[in-house]
């Protein structure tokens, strides 16, 4: 009878214990400082126990393993309204009845792809807090916070640099393009498609760029006196960056997204500067 009672008050108790735990487990999490261990030494534990290192490695891969599920959720979803998006960037060109198909598959490639990337852009912010549970055990108490509150403000500004290619570089650079020397051109969907979200996409991760850095910088890994010191070299690898994210050979594409990336970079410097007087 007893032990009948003692699992009845288990099972009464078990939501009250979870949530104190749970709160227990978070109050540790933001308070617990981790040892302040050089990073030779780190390397060196590493190498010895490996053990260690093939557990982190299996933490990695639960981590990457729950974004990848929620990514393939997320893309499942984005077919719902995949036709919608694909009009939606095709308004500058007339709206989806502008684009002709030559290839039998070609709709279809068009609408995975579309899908794939909504897909992505909706679970972005959930990859980014699996990474960062990943990371954070091993960051101390302020980095924790600045990097769980980093969140949320990176999601924003990629989705501004969705909106920053869309609204302000596509329409002019593609009113110059499908006229160019007054040839007419009629997109296809597959070559329009990639080139849209190519630009966006980039466009995205290019806008990431000040925030990471002003993170960065605020952590200390960074010093805003060596990027603005080596802004030649940025300059040459933002322009290889442009060429290889660029969908087409020509140097007018190249241009529209190297030019708002060199922008960004001297935005960053700034931002580290701020970081850096902030620390001190």
């Amino acid at each position: 009878m007893r032990k009948f009672l003692k699992s009845i008050w288990r099972i009464i108790t078990f939501p009250f214990r979870w949530i104190s735990k749970s709160i227990s487990n978070v109050n540790n999490f933001f308070t617990e400082e981790p040892e302040d261990t050089p990073l030779p030494e780190i390397v060196g534990k590493t190498v010895g126990d490996l053990d260690g290192l093939f557990y982190h490695i299996n933490e990695l891969r639960k981590h990457l393993f729950a974004s990848a599920v929620f990514m393939a959720i997320t893309t499942v979803f984005s077919f719902i309204f995949a036709k919608q998006i694909i009009d939606y960037l095709s308004e500058p060109i007339g709206g989806i009845g502008a684009l002709r198909a030559i290839d039998p598959t070609e709709s279809i490639g068009v609408f995975m792809r579309v899908s794939l990337l909504a897909g992505f852009a909706l679970a972005l912010p959930f990859i980014f807090f699996q990474l960062w549970l990943f990371a954070a055990p091993g960051l101390s108490r302020k980095s924790r916070i600045w990097g769980l509150i980093g969140i949320p403000i990176v999601t924003l500004f990629f989705i501004g640099g969705l909106a920053f290619g869309r609204y302000v570089m596509m329409p002019p650079a593609l009113k110059m393009l499908l006229n160019f020397l007054g040839i007419q051109t009629i997109p296809r969907p597959s070559t329009y498609i990639n080139f849209v979200t190519g630009l966006l996409f980039w466009l995205g991760i290019a806008f990431e760029f000040p925030f990471v850095i002003y993170i960065l910088a605020g952590m200390g890994i960074l010093k805003a006196k060596v990027l603005a010191k080596q802004w030649r070299i940025a300059i040459v690898i933002i322009a290889i960056v442009a060429a290889a994210i660029t969908p087409t050979i020509d140097p007018v594409n190249m241009s529209i997204v190297m030019f708002p990336m060199i922008g960004l970079y001297f935005i960053s410097v700034g931002l580290a500067y701020l970081a850096e007087r902030g620390r001190k």
